[in-house]
Parts: C-alpha cells; sequence; structure tokens
C-alpha cells in the first residue's frame, strides 16, 4: 500500500510527503514537474511519475496495489493573473476535467478513497458569518467555478460509493509560498503606504500548509468520512491588526491607508477589462468581507486543530521572502 498524490510536486505535496515519510510510509508522486518545487527527492519511500491530470494517457504508467491512497491536489492557482479571455478554459481543464481522469483512473483500478482539496471561493461573497461548510455557494469567477464544479462532481462518485473527504481551505500559506503577498512585501520592504481594500476591520483568516496535511492524515485516520470540512486557523485577527504587526516586524515607515472599497474595486475591474490586471476578481471582490470560515466539524469528526496562528503564518511567509531576496540568484 502506498500514498498517491497528484500535484504532490507542489505545496501542499510537498509537506504531506514529508510528514508522510517521517511516519514511514511509500509515497508515488505524480505531478507534470521532475522534481519537488519546495523540496527533494532524497527520501526514502519516495518516487515519482512525470504525467499530466489533463492527459488520460498519462495515467497508465501509474503502478496500483489495492489499498492505495489517493490525494488530489493538482490545480493551477489565481497567481499569475491571467487575462479575461484566458481564465476560463484555464481553470477548466486543470480543475474539472483533470478531477474527471483521476476518477476515470480510480474507477478502472477499483480504487474509492480519495482526499480531495478544493478552496473556500466555492462560498463567493459572505452571506453568513462565520461560514459553516453549509454556507450557500455561489461562485464569482471561474476559478471558484471549476471547483464548485468538482464538487458536484465529487457527489456524483459518492453516490457510486466512493468515499470522499472533501477539503475548503482558506488561503493556503508556509514555508516557501508567497503568491499575493509578495506585493504586500515589496510595499513593506520599501517603506511606501500600504492600502487596504475598505476600512481594513474585517478579519482575515490563514491556515498553514503543515495543518493541512495534518488535516488529510487526519481524514484518513479516520476511514475518509464522506463529507466537506473547511479549514481555517482559530480567532483570526483584523486586516489592520495583520498588517500593522508586519510593518512593525519589518521595521519598516510603511502606514496603513483605508480605501473606499467600491471605488478601488471599480479601479480594479476597469484595470481587468483593458488587460493590465493586478488583483484577480475573485480576491479583490471580496477583500473588504470578513471571510472567516467555521471548522468546527473537522475539529469534531477528524479530532484536528490548528496549530499555526495567523500572524505567526504571514511572518514566517514575510522572512521567508526576505531570505529569498538576499540569496544569490
Amino acid at each position: 500500500m502506498k500514498h498517491i498524490i497528484f500535484g504532490g510536486d507542489g505545496f501542499l505535496g510537498t509537506e504531506l510527503t514529508r510528514k508522510l515519510v517521517e511516519r514511514g510510509e511509500r509515497v508515488l508522486i505524480c505531478d507534470e514537474k521532475q522534481q519537488l518545487e519546495f523540496g527533494n527527492y532524497d527520501l526514502e519511500g519516495v518516487e515519482f511519475i512525470k504525467m499530466d491530470v489533463t492527459k488520460p494517457e498519462t495515467f497508465d504508467q501509474i503502478p496500483v496495489e489495492q489499498g492505495d491512497i489517493v490525494y488530489h491536489f493538482a490545480a493551477r492557482l489565481l497567481v499569475p493573473i491571467l487575462p479575461r479571455k484566458e481564465r476560463h478554459d484555464y481553470f477548466w481543464q486543470a480543475l474539472y476535467v483533470g478531477t474527471q481522469n483521476v476518477f476515470d483512473w480510480m474507477e478502472k483500478h477499483d480504487l474509492r478513497e480519495m482526499i480531495y482539496y478544493t478552496t473556500d471561493m466555492v462560498y463567493g461573497h459572505t452571506v453568513e458569518h462565520p461560514r459553516t461548510e453549509e454556507h450557500p455557494c455561489a461562485p464569482i469567477g471561474p476559478y471558484g467555478e471549476a471547483k464548485y464544479q468538482t464538487e458536484k462532481l465529487c457527489d456524483e462518485y459518492r453516490a457510486k460509493g466512493f468515499k470522499i473527504s472533501l477539503f475548503r481551505p482558506r488561503l493556503i500559506i508556509g514555508h516557501g509560498r508567497l503568491g499575493i503577498l509578495e506585493k504586500l512585501f515589496k510595499l513593506v520592504d520599501m517603506n511606501l503606504p500600504v492600502p487596504t481594500i475598505g476600512n481594513g476591520k474585517n478579519y482575515y483568516q490563514f491556515i498553514s500548509v503543515g495543518d493541512c496535511a495534518d488535516a488529510c492524515i487526519a481524514a484518513v485516520e479516520a476511514g475518509f468520512p464522506n463529507e466537506n470540512y473547511n479549514l481555517g486557523s482559530s480567532n483570526p485577527p483584523t486586516v489592520n491588526e495583520l498588517l500593522r504587526t508586519l510593518i512593525k516586524e519589518a521595521n519598516s515607515k510603511s502606514f496603513l491607508i483605508p480605501t473606499p472599497a467600491f471605488a478601488v474595486k471599480a479601479v480594479l475591474a476597469g484595470l481587468d477589462r483593458i488587460g493590465k490586471p493586478i488583483m484577480d476578481p475573485e480576491q479583490y471582490l471580496i477583500a473588504d468581507e470578513t471571510c472567516v470560515l467555521d471548522c468546527s466539524k473537522a475539529e469534531r469528526d477528524l479530532n484536528w486543530t490548528p496549530k499555526d496562528d495567523d500572524t505567526s503564518m504571514l511572518l514566517v511567509a514575510y522572512h521567508d521572502y526576505r531570505a529569498g531576496k538576499s540569496r544569490p540568484s
């Protein structure tokens, strides 16, 4: 028996691989990259297969044993930001088509249990606070919509007898991943004003990659509960609290500038329409909302609790950014 991780060369897959190897498990990474992005293959019990989940023929090379555990993390992210006309197909192929191909392959080999990651962006705008797993799903862009359709696909396969533990995380951060935060860190390092979309009094929640990997292991140990689970930190601070702590940690002269959210969104939407996007609409349209997930279901069902707090996660990401700048290119 081994752990097969689609998209295992990425951020979450690398962290899960490390934790599984520490437990003496065998891991097979299936990814279109040829080497771990955030680590290396000098780990006993780790194998790699180069494949692409959007191409069904590449699944044929995967060796299968009964009892193999499947994790599906293969995805495309909102960074880098694409032109509007390219977004739908870009996300649909990787997210929906890729997930359908994973299910077809599992069905062929009689594998019925899977850990799958979508996103809290399936919820769209905040209707209820905090967001439970029963919060209405109304995605506001092609990334969230593609992920939401894969959730419906999961429900179809659950009806066929599959057991799928599905996770909806907040923004995942940790060592080695910056994403949209890099723009923030540049402003702080340059001692420039840091604008907030809105007044910054809304609460903001992260989830660490380590806590996400722990949730995967907890779901396997719990027997793959056929449920959807939110993943986020405990007691998230406001945007203002987070940013002021960052500025202080960086010993920066930056300061916060609250802005009228409607005006900033209008400007960002205009830049998007003319092909000069600087933020994805799925990010800025909810930037002034409190988007906090209620994670009590995962705590009850999986005996999982987040270990990392939002402030520490942000500062770790910032120090990684600084360390990266200081390395010779």
